[in-house]
């Protein structure tokens, strides 16, 4: 069965047994810095949620993605075809992707990537279960596949669970992208956080501001 979900100016198609629009991808295309014009590209793409939250901030776009499951790939264009949005989404896994696009370097890439590696952490069945399920290498081909496909001077959105924050620290920087932005998100002002922001830059200067975390009433 099919739903829909607005998204500002856009609606966005849903499809049972696939992923859907959670509060983690809202939260990160909200605190993505997105500009005018950008190229964007996004790392396990789902059905195309990160797109549409981009383009409510910015106009002209251009969305492309990367998802490894066809069904996903498959609805993600057809979302942003329906809305008239620009980009091309591959069909593929992150931990395998070698772009070949040399006219294609990106200002951005945003990512909601998998919390789990195999075996640990309980997830849902199927496809939902698929996206939130990575690899035993964590978050390190996640990033090395973003500084390939970003510009110098380019950012690499993502979120991810506090338990990760030192190995994906690590990961960035061995991949020469610098943190540069980083917000918390807890469910109460006396909860700890369950969830972090980070944006990198590729190239970038040392230096990392601490934004207010966000809290979820």
């Amino acid at each position: 069965m099919r739903t829909t979900e607005q998204l500002g100016p856009y609606t966005l198609i849903q499809q049972d047994g696939l992923p859907k629009i959670d509060r983690d991808s809202l939260l990160l295309g909200r605190f993505a810095t997105v500009r005018k014009g950008d190229r964007v590209f996004d790392l396990g793409c789902g059905v195309g949620v990160l797109g549409l939250c981009l383009a409510e901030q910015a106009e002209d776009l251009t969305l492309d993605g990367l998802d490894i499951q066809p069904s996903c790939v498959s609805l993600a264009q057809e979302n942003l075809v329906r809305n008239g949005l620009m980009g091309e989404i591959w069909q593929g896994d992150v931990t395998a992707f070698r772009p070949t696009l040399p006219n294609r370097r990106y200002d951005l890439v945003i990512s909601n990537p998998p919390y789990f590696q195999p075996g640990r952490g309980k997830t849902a069945g199927g496809s939902r279960g698929i996206a939130r399920t990575g690899d035993e290498n964590g978050l390190l081909p996640w990033c090395e596949t973003a500084r390939r496909l970003l510009r110098n001077g380019g950012r690499f959105a993502l979120c991810c669970r506090p338990w990760d924050m030192n190995a994906l620290f690590h990961h960035l920087t061995s991949c020469g992208l610098e943190p540069k932005r980083m917000q918390a998100v807890q469910s109460g002002t006396e909860q700890r956080a369950n969830l972090i922001l980070v944006e990198a830059v590729a190239q970038g200067k040392p230096g990392l501001e601490l934004l207010p975390a966000v809290i979820m009433r």
